[in-house]
């Protein structure tokens, strides 16, 4: 899998690892597609951590906040917390958030992440980058870990986020999103 990720970080992201820090880093960079421009996110599904069949497409109709992280990484572990804030604030609006968990090789690590930062959504388990692979090329597609997507109504990706995302910067690329009509 390390290949795997790093060839998806040729656009401008750096891998990290001599220090044990063991990810692979975005570029800071937020995307944003023009709504005639979206291409739709791919068919995902399967298990999630605790086990239960998750599957994308049942979340059409609603907005989609799609995070990649992996317990190991520490960029991940920094910007959990914002991520569930923003998850329990925006609930109520249509949005659900939904992770994919990649190369944790054993699902106790994930699920021990989950409950440490008190994550309210479900997480793909997808240890060997399976289901990353699953976006086409060229499309607004997770390349570094952490990512984060934005999934419009029409179940077409939105934005993408190849840095850890903090609350207001999660804000300015959300709201846009669910106030679209």
């Amino acid at each position: 899998m390390s290949a795997l990720a790093l060839s998806a970080c040729s656009g401008g992201g750096t891998a990290s690892g001599g220090s044990g820090t063991n990810f692979v880093g975005g570029s800071g960079e937020i995307s944003r597609a023009a709504k005639a421009d979206r291409r739709p996110a791919p068919a995902i599904s399967g298990a999630s951590i605790d086990g239960k069949q998750l599957n994308l497409a049942d979340y059409k109709g609603k907005v989609v906040v799609l995070n990649v992280w992996g317990a190991w990484c520490s960029p991940c572990r920094a910007e959990a917390p914002h991520l569930v804030k923003v998850a329990n604030e925006t609930k109520a609006k249509g949005v659900e958030f939904v992770g994919i968990n990649t190369r944790d090789p054993d699902k106790a690590r994930a699920h021990a992440f989950e409950t440490q930062f008190h994550v309210p959504y479900p997480s793909f388990y997808d240890p060997i980058g399976k289901l990353i692979l699953k976006f086409p090329k060229g499309s607004l597609m997770p390349q570094a870990i952490p990512s984060t997507l934005i999934i419009d109504r029409d179940g077409k990706v939105a934005v993408r986020i190849l840095m850890p995302v903090g609350e207001d910067k999660l804000h300015q690329a959300l709201d846009p999103i669910v106030a679209e009509k």
